[in-house]
């Protein structure tokens, strides 16, 4: 056997095993549930890695994370050029072709080096599914901008669609592509290609202006009320909490049960772990940290449930007034 007879879970296991207990936890708190249980089976069924092959398949790793660097810096055709450089043309087209069908590079990405403000000029007046497509391929700073910047009544419109949107075909996205003149048709994956869909709404939300949330939000509450819910309740997730002054920091730990806390911050990165202790007395955070190692094991399910409760909680202190949730398209905030 080779690695290339690995499935990607497998290959994802012989990662995990080489990186070690202690850096593997770190990246599977940012799996699914149901991703991790997959992930942990199929490192209990290796009972041992062949050198070859985890040389093999830390290569191939390697290889696509200096692609997906690439193309982060300077684009698909930038990646060409340096991958080709470096491993010649052969094995540069088959990382790419890899890339393309494991991890989806993503249309427009011509669209993404545009200033906003440019970009605005190419789509305002089209077709609210039109601009709702190249939205969803743009970084969530440079769309929240752009969709600030449309009139409310088509902030709506774009939002929702955006929201509800599951696939776009190749030839779609060709042809938009061709409306705004610009190239990247030959690099779309021959297959439909996820667009949108509400994790995309709500990084896009996530960056406008308080204003263009409560337009669209109210509008969408009166037109879909779970669609707006299941937005809504992943507007502020548990770790942006660090994004918080320490000032709100505290206001919002006056609101929380404090074993929802300990259970929250099972699962919670070192820096959100730092920015809460920082903020409560020495003694509660002994008793914060007793409690959590005497909980023991947990569910997921349990931690995710007292996370939402203090995201809720952060919401409604933000509604209020009493903290401010700092977002894009806002003025600076002065404490």
């Amino acid at each position: 056997m080779t690695g290339t007879d690995l499935t990607g879970k497998q290959k994802a296991a012989v990662i995990l095993i080489s990186l070690g207990s202690e850096l593997s936890s770190k990246i599977l708190k940012n799996f699914r549930e149901d991703e991790i249980e997959d992930l942990t089976l199929e490192i209990a069924n290796i009972r041992r890695i062949d050198p070859e092959i985890k040389e093999e398949v830390l290569n191939e790793f390697y290889e696509l994370c200096l692609a997906q660097n690439y193309i982060s810096l300077g684009g698909i055709d930038y990646a060409k050029e340096m991958l080709e450089k470096a491993l010649g043309p052969t094995k540069a087209q088959d990382i790419l072709n890899k890339l393309i069908s494991s991890l989806q590079v993503r249309p427009f990405d011509f669209a993404r080096k545009t200033d906003p403000s440019q970009l605005l000029n190419f789509i305002q007046n089209e077709h609210p599914q039109t601009i709702a497509l190249v939205l969803s391929f743009l970084n969530p700073d440079q769309a929240g901008m752009v969709l600030s910047a449309l009139p409310p009544v088509q902030q709506v419109e774009v939002a929702r669609r955006i929201a509800t949107m599951d696939r776009a075909t190749p030839e779609v996205l060709r042809e938009v592509e061709g409306v705004l003149e610009k190239r990247l048709s030959s690099f779309v994956m021959q297959d439909y290609t996820a667009a949108g869909g509400i994790d995309s709404a709500v990084a896009i939300l996530n960056r406008v202006d308080r204003g263009t949330e409560k337009t669209i939000m109210e509008a969408l509450e009166e037109d879909n009320p779970e669609l707006a819910e299941e937005i809504k309740k992943r507007m502020f997730v548990f770790e942006d909490l660090v994004t918080l002054d320490d000032r709100s920091i505290q206001r919002v730990l006056k609101e929380v049960d404090m074993r929802d806390l300990a259970l929250a911050l099972k699962t919670a990165s070192e820096e959100v772990t730092n920015r809460v202790f920082k903020n409560i007395s020495s003694r509660a955070r002994e008793m914060i940290k007793e409690d959590m190692s005497l909980m023991g094991p947990v569910r997921l399910r349990d931690v995710e449930d007292a996370q939402q409760k203090i995201v809720n909680s952060i919401r409604q202190l933000d509604e209020s007034g009493e903290i401010v949730i700092a977002r894009g398209g806002e003025d600076e905030i002065i404490v």
